[in-house]
């Protein structure tokens, strides 16, 4: 996979600037295997370039000597994170909190070329997903490469349990992406794999091309511009548990959230903040939508969804960057 180097940058950055207790920076390698590296000894990275992260020094000595097209992702993990998932696969920092269980399942979608597309989880039992979420960094471009329309199932889920174009048919909803088309545009293979069905939820048209449109095309510019962030990590979402959270079932049977929501974090040269946008889920028109009118702070969604986001982020930091949020720091007015 390609690897990003600045995703190790920010790492680092923060780790610097909030570590408190003693860290790792994990690597989680092509062929399954991890190797950390404790930040407590890490003295200094020799060099850094396209071809390869060189060496990681570990009080003088060689700690680490891997391409970067051997090493699959690397996760800051702190020890003051009581939280975090403690599957490797979910421990990116845009993950939330896995539900698991034997009628869950975790799904990731890559390309060679760009790494990690999207990843959700799949309650098999509701056919429906929780989550999906994805990051935005420069090592993700916006290449235009248009939109495919390359409806299909997911290759990835038993076909008991998928949902496809059947489940929609008649049904009086559109397809609505999670990870939206525009927001993976670095190659058609890449783009093709928001199109599976995984990553839709059943939503009135009005919302779809509306009021959750317009709330995208908002992330969407924060991801976007470099200038704004090193690395966006994005939760998109609705509400599949609670029974009233979910409107009449489809005749097909599938299930229709009554809310849809984001979970945004955001990292610029080591500091943190993070919004929630929710909305509730009808076909009304929205005429002039203005984001700050469904803007919440990401602790409100979690009491609002039951869901822990941004888990995997060192207790301290999640905690602040959790409890409130800045309309201004977001360019929201």
């Amino acid at each position: 996979m390609k690897k990003i180097l600045f995703t190790l940058l920010g790492v680092l950055t923060t780790v610097i600037a909030t570590a408190q207790t003693p860290s790792i920076l994990r690597y989680y390698l092509n062929d399954g295997t991890t190797i950390d590296v404790k930040i407590s000894e890490l003295n200094q990275i020799q060099r850094i370039a396209k071809s390869g992260l060189d060496n990681i020094f570990n009080n003088g000595q060689t700690a680490i000597s891997v391409p970067f097209d051997e090493i699959d992702s690397i996760v800051f993990v702190a020890d003051n994170n009581v939280n975090r998932n403690t599957n490797p696969r979910a421990q990116r920092l845009e993950y939330p909190r896995l539900k698991e269980g034997n009628d869950q399942l975790l799904v990731i979608h890559s390309t060679t070329q760009y790494g990690i597309t999207f990843s959700l989880e799949w309650d098999c039992s509701k056919r429906s997903q929780r989550w999906t979420c994805y990051q935005f960094h420069n090592g993700i471009p916006d290449n235009n490469v248009g939109r495919n329309e390359s409806w299909k199932v997911d290759p990835n889920i038993p076909s008991a349990y998928q949902t496809s174009q059947a489940d929609y048919s008649g049904s009086g909803f559109t397809r609505g992406h999670m990870c939206m088309s525009n927001d993976r545009q670095s190659s058609v293979e890449q783009n093709k794999q928001t199109f599976y069905y995984s990553n839709m939820q059943p939503q009135y048209s009005n919302h779809n091309s509306g009021l959750w449109q317009t709330l995208e095309n908002k992330v969407n510019s924060w991801g976007n511009n470099s200038s704004f962030r090193d690395t966006l990590y994005v939760v998109k979402a609705a509400t599949i548990d609670k029974a009233d959270q979910r409107l009449a079932n489809t005749s097909t049977g599938l299930i229709v959230p009554k809310y849809f929501y984001m979970a945004v974090l955001c990292v610029k040269n080591g500091q943190y903040k993070a919004i929630g946008f929710w909305t509730e889920h009808t076909n009304n028109s929205v005429k002039n939508v203005k984001p700050k009118n469904y803007a919440v702070s990401i602790r409100e969604l979690e009491e609002k969804t039951g869901i822990d986001f941004f888990c995997n982020l060192p207790d301290d930091i999640e905690e602040t960057v959790e409890s409130s949020y800045s309309l201004s720091a977001w360019g929201i007015d």
